[in-house]
C-alpha cells in the first residue's frame, strides 16, 4: 500500500468513526447543538465593530426557523432554545437601535 493509499484509508477510517459515534448521539443534541453555534455567530456579529446587521440577521433568522418551527422535537431543551432565541432578539434590537442612533 502506498503513503497516499494509507492516508486515504486512515481518513476513510476516521469518517467512519466519527459518524458511529454521531448516530448515538440523540438527534436534538446535535440540532441544539447546531442553534448555540448560530447563536455564537450571530453574537459574533452584533458584537463586530462595527456590527454587521445583515450577517447577525440572517444568523438569528436561522435560529427562529429551527427553534420555531421543530417546536418541542428539540426535548429538555427546548425552553432553553427558545430564551436563547428571545434573548439574540433583544441584542439584536438594543444593537441596531445603537448603530441608528449613530
Amino acid at each position: 500500500m502506498t503513503d497516499e493509499s494509507t492516508e486515504i484509508g486512515d481518513a476513510q477510517a476516521a469518517l467512519d468513526e466519527a459518524r458511529a459515534r454521531l448516530l448515538e448521539v440523540p438527534a436534538e443534541v446535535v440540532v441544539t447543538n447546531h442553534v448555540m453555534g448560530l447563536y455564537e455567530l450571530a453574537a459574533i456579529h452584533l458584537s463586530a465593530a462595527p456590527p454587521n446587521i445583515d450577517a447577525a440577521r440572517l444568523a438569528i433568522d436561522a435560529i427562529a426557523a429551527l427553534v420555531e418551527g421543530l417546536g418541542d422535537r428539540l426535548g429538555d431543551e427546548t425552553a432553553t432554545m427558545h430564551a436563547a432565541l428571545a434573548n439574540m432578539r433583544m441584542a439584536f434590537v438594543e444593537v441596531t437601535r445603537t448603530v441608528d442612533a449613530t
